[in-house]
Formats: structure tokens, C-alpha cells, sequence
């Protein structure tokens, strides 16, 4: 398969897991997302200015939603994240409730509790730093409206 073929694959995959997600109440309810807590977050493209959906697995900490930039330990970031450093103003869609919320990648002692939780919730995320040599980021979604 090429890397254009595996990208139009990822891309229809996710086009078809966040159309179950919108029909189903903010839920999957098939493949391997079934049960894990699963949002989709809007970024602004950091070149194109376009709006750029992803479904995404999440945890909390208190009010605050949290997720992986892992891109599956894959040697670079995922374009999302690129795309809230540059734009920190998100859409977050979860169990059914869209709302505005700000972006901020954790540093330090916050990080690693963070992505620590995660993994242990969801061990994939420990195999996923086993894999790459980047310091695979953590951020932190603050909600700004209703």
C-alpha cells in the first residue's frame, strides 16, 4: 500500500468513525474505539486556515479533557497538534455537546502525570513512547464556552 493509499484509508476511517460518533450520542459502537472515551476536536489548519476535524481518545483531569499527540509513535507529530500550537482556540464535540475550548501543551511534572493516566487507562500510549524518540506531547483542552 502506498502512503497516499494509507492516508485516503486513515482519512475515510476517520471520516466513518466520527459519523457513528455523531449518530450514536458521542459514541462508537463498533471497531476499536468501542468503550474508550472518544472525542472530536476542531482545529484551525495552520496553513490552509481550514477547519480540520479529529476523533480523538481522551481522559480528564477535573473540568480539563486531555489527549495524546502519539500519532501511534510514528517519528512525527500528528498534523492536529501542529494545527493548535499555531491556533489554540478548539472545538471539542463530546458525548453529544459541542463547545468552545482553549489548547495548551503540558510541560514538566503535568505532563508526565498526564500522559501516565492515560497509559494506564489505555497501555497502547506507553508502547507508543516505547516507539519514537520525540517527547510525544500532552494537551490540555480548557473549556471557554458553553
Amino acid at each position: 500500500m502506498s502512503r497516499k493509499d494509507s492516508t485516503t484509508t486513515f482519512a475515510s476511517f476517520n471520516e466513518q468513525l466520527m459519523e457513528e460518533f455523531r449518530a450514536h450520542g458521542g459514541k462508537a459502537t463498533s471497531g476499536p474505539f468501542v468503550g474508550r472515551p472518544l472525542l472530536i476536536l476542531t482545529t484551525v489548519g495552520a496553513r490552509s486556515g481550514e477547519a480540520r476535524e479529529n476523533p480523538l481518545v481522551y481522559t480528564r483531569d477535573g473540568e480539563r479533557y486531555v489527549v495524546i499527540a502519539s500519532k501511534a509513535g510514528a517519528p512525527t507529530h500528528p498534523s492536529w497538534y501542529h494545527n493548535l500550537v499555531a491556533n489554540p482556540d478548539v472545538t471539542l464535540e463530546v458525548l453529544g455537546e459541542r463547545f468552545g475550548a482553549r489548547a495548551r501543551v503540558a510541560e514538566g511534572e503535568e505532563h508526565e502525570r498526564l500522559y501516565t493516566a492515560q497509559a494506564e487507562l489505555m497501555p497502547g500510549f506507553a508502547e507508543y513512547q516505547r516507539r519514537t524518540t520525540r517527547k510525544i506531547p500532552v494537551v490540555v483542552l480548557d473549556r471557554t464556552q458553553n
